[in-house]
């Protein structure tokens, strides 16, 4: 049956394209292996010739995929599945390649377009080791080629393709509208009455979002090649030489993975209301371990090709870092921490395929790693035997992961081929301390990854394991010990020489910039006003530990870039890096430890209560128009603008210092939540400064619908005593008496504190009764009116004045105003010193930059060396 206004030509040419690039990476996989494995010449050339055109059959088809679904999307054809689910008419344009990475079948594509990318630099660059690099690419992109393939094969499903038609998924059984009331069959022209898609989920409609996955995702797929070179190694058992050309991918896998992972954090900064750029949600840590284990395994690969060690721990660290790379990238797409993680996907039925693809990498390096072919088929059994019975009992999927890590180490430990130095290095020497320094990341990462890997032990195994109910404190509590020592080791490291350094020439050198480091943390410490209390005086003494270490990490390496380098910037791309590390240490430690909040509440009216997620005690009732204390500034909630472009709801929120003429609007803003969840999206907004940033959200909303006029009504001032009555068009208040420096649920004055509360009782004519304790304060040598409200009673109260002290006469204003209703409840943060972060994210890819490029063009050098001998 053809149905009215399908478009079904796009589809169909993107899940023929699907197709291809599955069969065309499978036969790229069987040429460049063959190639690998074949040393006759001219055979050799035939098969790279059939891969490299294979590779660019799958090339051309990821380019197609993706050209044929923006199609679909941006032509908002909704019949297909994909473009309802994650994309409407009223999305703005520059988001609809957001709507790719949303779905996992669009973020899997990314993957792979990445591949191809990186697999083309590849086969320009990697001359001999081309094929059995590019074995392990292609492979991979067989597996991620199979994610959205959608095909059955003997009844199961393999992938889910992005062009499958709603009405192929039983989308409309349940709806007759849709029916023709005679046949029962689907409507001819169904689409006519299918006007609109399922939306883009809101917190992704950032800018952040267009261009923080792309990156992000190069990052995962770089990490393949440090990996691939590794077991390369192990499988043409060339031990030594495959080092030297992974030192440049493993630096740029270094360097845009941890770009990808902060355009992330500044995401978050920008679009999420945890406060904050990090939170240790887990699929944060999930990011974050590869990187720390790529790092050690450039720290680790630059120790052997200056000294001879730590071969076996370079293979272990950048086969592990792509391991990872698919382990994260199961706990985010299985489902298994959909509870857990603000950004994690949903399950889409392929947990088992997922799985599959898993593990089948994590058995590739200790097959490849088993010299004898016993030793193969065992791994080989192994990986057979746990993987039929895991489908039953899920606990033996863990068990064959880490039999797998367990059987790798093994293998390349006792590898007696691989060339190892008995000889226990020099503690005077650099590649010492630089060996710590990595294995400092990796227990990092080992800590990180069986914290966010509780959800999946607990459901494989039937526990209840947590750490509490802060863990985000417990993550802090144990990673601030980290950066203590990655701070320290990254100042001192560098003065050390290789297999021996002179204790004189090593204190001499150093001496300089720990005296400086030292001087300036005790200023800091003095002066700098780091007082974090949360988790006791052990912990603020490893806050300002943290502090030197990162000011040691500064100044060290950029004395060492004068006394070590001769001033020579060329060369000094790694300590340009460890400044800018040194810099992000301390911006994280000062911006948080000395993060505070500017909304306490002052009124005394929340409609937050204790235990929800927020406190009524740190967040501040804005009545609109009405100006309330926060602090430093007096605050006024002006206005809400609904903007039809982006569809979101901005509130203009005034700040107005009570000590200068500083004056600024906020906007913090939200959106309504789709995709059948209720509610809005509150989005923050920020007033950056070069010293700190006033960051703010919404908390609570009024709403705003119920006022469609402007308010008009002002106080009414009326003179009154202790025990006078007064009406209004709702009851009577009673004033009951005067209390100085009130202490209860709403206000928490020291006896240092002016203030005069005005005890009222509000009398309702049902019976009702409010309570209400309007203020007036003197604070800084300015007394200041604090309003207190009765929402219910859309009554605000105002202690204006004491008329006359000996008659004990006092004034009073009474508001009665339907603009009670429109309010917001706002919660608003200083970060001092955020910049320092950021800066140092940005000096730190510079320096790698700077040496991903000089060491280029030492292999070049030594090339054209090679060449002329």
């Amino acid at each position: 049956m053809e149905f009215i206004g399908e478009h079904l030509l796009p589809g169909q040419i993107g899940q023929f394209f699907a197709i291809l690039s599955l069969v065309a990476s499978l036969v790229a996989t069987v040429a460049f292996f063959k190639a690998a494995n074949t040393a006759e010449l001219q055979e050799k050339s035939g098969w790279i010739r059939i891969a490299r055109i294979s590779f660019l059959l799958e090339t051309v088809s990821i380019v197609a995929i993706f050209s044929s679904l923006y199609y679909i999307i941006s032509n908002h054809f909704f019949e297909y599945k994909y473009a309802w689910q994650h994309s409407s008419r009223a999305l703005q344009v520059e988001y609809l390649l957001s709507c790719f990475w949303e779905g996992q079948e669009g973020s899997f594509m990314l993957w792979s377009f990445w591949h191809c990318v990186l697999g083309w630099i590849l086969i320009w660059r990697a001359k001999t080791w081309e094929a059995p690099v590019m074995s392990i690419v292609s492979f991979a992109q067989f597996c991620l080629a199979t994610m959205i393939v959608g095909l059955y094969f003997w009844g199961a499903k393999v992938g889910s393709s992005p062009f499958v038609l709603l009405r192929h998924e039983g989308f409309f059984d349940a709806a007759p509208v849709f029916k023709d009331v005679t046949t029962g069959a689907l409507r001819k022209d169904y689409l006519s009455m299918w006007k609109d898609g399922n939306g883009l989920n809101a917190l992704l409609q950032n800018y952040w979002m267009v261009i923080h996955p792309p990156v992000l995702f190069l990052g995962f797929a770089s990490t393949i090649v440090p990996f691939a070179y590794a077991i390369a190694g192990l499988w043409k058992r060339d031990y030594k030489g495959w080092t030297k050309p992974a030192i440049s991918w493993a630096a740029f896998s270094t360097g845009i993975l941890g770009v990808g992972i902060m355009m992330g954090a500044a995401w978050a900064y920008e679009s999420l209301t945890f406060g904050g750029y990090w939170a240790w949600d887990p699929v944060e840590n999930a990011s974050l371990v590869p990187w720390l284990v790529m790092v050690a395994g450039l720290h680790t690969n630059l120790i052997f090709r200056s000294s001879g060690y730590s071969l076996k721990s370079t293979y272990s660290f950048y086969i592990l870092a792509f391991l990872l790379i698919l382990y994260s990238t199961f706990l985010t797409r299985s489902g298994v921490l959909g509870d857990t993680s603000v950004h994690a996907f949903t399950d889409l039925g392929m947990n088992v395929q997922l799985y599959l693809f898993l593990n089948l990498f994590f058995w590739i390096p200790p097959f490849i790693a088993a010299k004898t072919r016993n030793y193969k088929m065992i791994v080989v059994a192994l990986f057979i035997v746990l993987n039929v019975l895991g489908y039953f009992y899920g606990v033996l999927t863990l068990v064959s992961t880490l039999l797998a890590l367990v059987a790798l180490f093994w293998l390349i430990n006792h590898d007696a081929e691989i060339p190892t130095i008995t000889k226990e290095e020099n503690t005077y020497s650099r590649e010492f301390w630089m060996f710590i320094g990595s294995l400092i990341f990796f227990l990092s990462a080992f800590v990180i990854i069986v914290i966010t890997s509780l959800p999946v032990l607990n459901k494989l195994l039937g526990t209840k394991w947590a750490v509490g109910e802060d863990p985000e404190g417990f993550h802090n509590q144990v990673q601030i010990f980290v950066a203590i020592i990655i701070g320290t080791l990254t100042a001192i490291t560098q003065y050390f020489k290789y297999k021996d350094t002179p204790k004189p020439f090593f204190l001499r050198r150093i001496a300089g910039p720990t005296l400086i480091a030292v001087l300036a943390s005790i200023a800091i410490a003095i002066w700098g006003e780091i007082e974090y209390d949360k988790k006791g005086i052990g912990f603020l003494i490893a806050i300002h530990l943290g502090v030197f270490a990162a000011i040691y990490a500064v100044v060290a390496n950029a004395s060492y870039i004068q006394l070590g380098l001769k001033g020579k910037l060329k060369m000094a791309g790694a300590s340009v890096a460890h400044i800018g590390f040194g810099l992000f240490l301390l911006g994280i430690l000062i911006s948080s430890s000395k993060k505070s909040v500017l909304s306490y509440n002052t009124t005394g009216m929340s409609p937050l209560k204790i235990g929800d997620k927020e406190s009524p005690l740190e967040n501040l009732t804005l009545v609109k128009g009405l100006a309330t204390d926060m602090g430093k500034y007096m605050v006024t909630y002006v206005k809400d603008t609904l903007n039809p472009k982006d569809r979101k709801r901005y509130y203009e929120i005034n700040f107005q210092s009570k000590k200068g003429d500083e004056k600024f609007n906020l906007y913090p803003d939200i959106i309504e939540n789709n995709k059948g969840a209720e509610g809005v999206t509150p989005n923050p907004s920020a007033k950056h400064y070069w010293n700190r940033d006033i960051f703010t959200y919404l908390t609570f909303l009024g709403d705003p619908e119920k006022i469609k006029a402007a308010d008009t009504s002002t106080f009414r001032n009326t003179n009154v005593r202790i025990g006078d009555t007064l009406f209004y068009s709702k009851g009577v208040m009673i004033v009951n008496n005067v209390t100085v420096n009130p202490s209860n649920t709403k206000y928490q004055f020291s006896q240092n504190d002016t203030a005069i509360a005005l005890n009222i009782t509000v009398i309702s004519k049902e019976g009702n009764r409010f309570e209400a304790q309007p203020l007036l304060q003197v604070k800084n040598g300015s007394i200041y009116s604090i309003p207190d409200t009765v929402m219910a009673q859309s009554l605000i109260l105002q202690f204006a004045q004491v008329k006359d002290q000996t008659q004990g006469l006092l004034q009073i204003g009474v508001k009665e105003s339907s603009s009670v209703l429109n309010f917001v409840t706002l919660k608003a943060y200083e970060f001092p010193f955020i910049n320092i972060l950021w800066m140092g994210v940005l000096v730190m890819v510079v320096g790698i930059i700077m040496s991903i490029v000089q060491r280029v063009k030492q292999m070049k050098r030594i090339g054209s060396t090679a060449r002329v001998e």
